[in-house]
């Protein structure tokens, strides 16, 4: 294979192999925001997760692609990843669902990895430094990379902070999914499949563009709205939390990921970047009404400021680190929770949630 390397915008490098697809006419390298996921299964739900738009995965789990790629397990239309850091790419895949394998999957995907690498090194870096930028690409053969080269690709790359990456993964146009006996408008911020699937057995649901206005949304008539998950900062998806705030106390809402972060900008909330984190499917989570744990699957960037949440009730704990993961407004029916209920992958702990939905729009406002 052809040798590769991975630099970070703070210099630091790693050697590999180059793996997946690459441009065969023009050589330049991959660039995104670097983060690990500490999930052992999963990784096309992953790679296929809207909410990863911008950004490079390091899978902590080191042979990745067992039990190759199944044509079910899309969570959108295509992957969002900028690019794949693994130690091993599996190349024989067992599993009677597998239609390809996982190096086939990059190909059609057109995903760059760099497999080989040292990725306890790599993840033990990122969490005393932070997640960051970084470039990698082939370094040997016609057209090899310069260290050089990658170093000032690392440095140029911009990250996520101050970015609206929720407008380039939405829906264009306005699309149904399911047949439940209720209506649901669900804000398309990086929607995955899987949680179509769990509203869709308890609504109709017309998915809309991230822009849509909180006039056009209350026009359909909704008996509830939901807001999804999505990559980037929630902060520059300002148009949107602030039509958020006009449908509050007007219908019942309920917020995933990045819609409960701008469910609580809407309130007059604020958020933050962690330092690197929360992505993988077995963080602990504490239901304060409750005291029950819930292992759950997580994948984001950015967190709610507790001290900023004056008019909100925090539900649920994180118990690495006491992130904010849930928040409720009873008096205006809405509520949402940093993780993700519908897992895809991860546990079904928190599923839940949909019935609770479910039973807020019964009630109604």
């Amino acid at each position: 294979m052809t040798q590769a390397m991975l630099v970070l915008a703070d210099g630091t490098s790693f050697e590999g192999e180059a793996a997946g697809w690459w441009d065969p006419d023009l050589t330049r390298p991959a660039t995104g925001e670097v983060v690990f996921n500490t999930s052992m299964t999963g990784y096309q739900e992953i790679l296929t997760d809207p909410s990863y738009a911008g950004q490079i995965v390091c899978f902590t789990y080191p042979h990745i692609g067992n039990y190759g790629v199944a044509s079910q397990d899309y969570e959108s239309s295509r992957a969002w990843v900028r690019g794949v850091i693994v130690r091993d790419l599996s190349a024989r895949p067992s599993n009677w669902r597998s239609t390809m394998t996982i190096g086939e999957f990059l190909d059609k995907e057109r995903i760059p990895a760099i497999v080989g690498v040292d990725t306890r090194r790599l993840t033990r870096h990122i969490r005393q430094s932070g997640a960051m930028p970084a470039a990698f690409g082939p370094v040997s053969g016609p057209g090899g990379l310069a260290l050089s080269d990658l170093a000032a690709a690392a440095a140029g790359e911009a990250g996520t902070d101050g970015v609206d990456l929720a407008s380039q993964v939405t829906t264009p146009v306005p699309y149904s999914y399911g047949a439940g006996s209720l209506s649901v408008v669900a804000y398309d911020f990086g929607i995955k499949r899987s949680i179509l699937s769990e509203l869709g057995l308890i609504a109709t649901v017309e998915v809309v563009p991230a822009a849509t206005s909180a006039e056009e949304v209350l026009g359909r008539s909704p008996d509830g709205v939901f807001l999804s998950n999505g990559p980037g900062d929630p902060a520059a998806v300002g148009y949107a939390s602030d039509e958020i705030a006009k449908l509050l106390g007007k219908v019942p809402v309920f917020g995933i990921c990045l819609g409960h972060q701008l469910m609580a900008i809407a309130m007059g909330g604020s958020t933050y970047k962690l330092a690197f984190g929360h992505h993988g499917a077995n963080h602990p989570v504490r239901r304060l009404a409750t005291s029950r744990v819930e292992i759950t699957a997580q994948n984001h960037n950015y967190a709610v400021a507790a001290e900023s949440l004056t008019s909100a009730e925090v539900t649920h704990v994180n118990l690495n680190d006491e992130v904010v993961e849930g928040l409720a407004l009873p008096e205006l029916s809405a509520f949402g929770v940093q993780y993700h209920p519908e897992a895809g992958p991860g546990p079904h702990d928190a599923r839940y949630l949909f019935s609770d939905f479910e039973k807020l729009m019964a009630r109604g406002v």
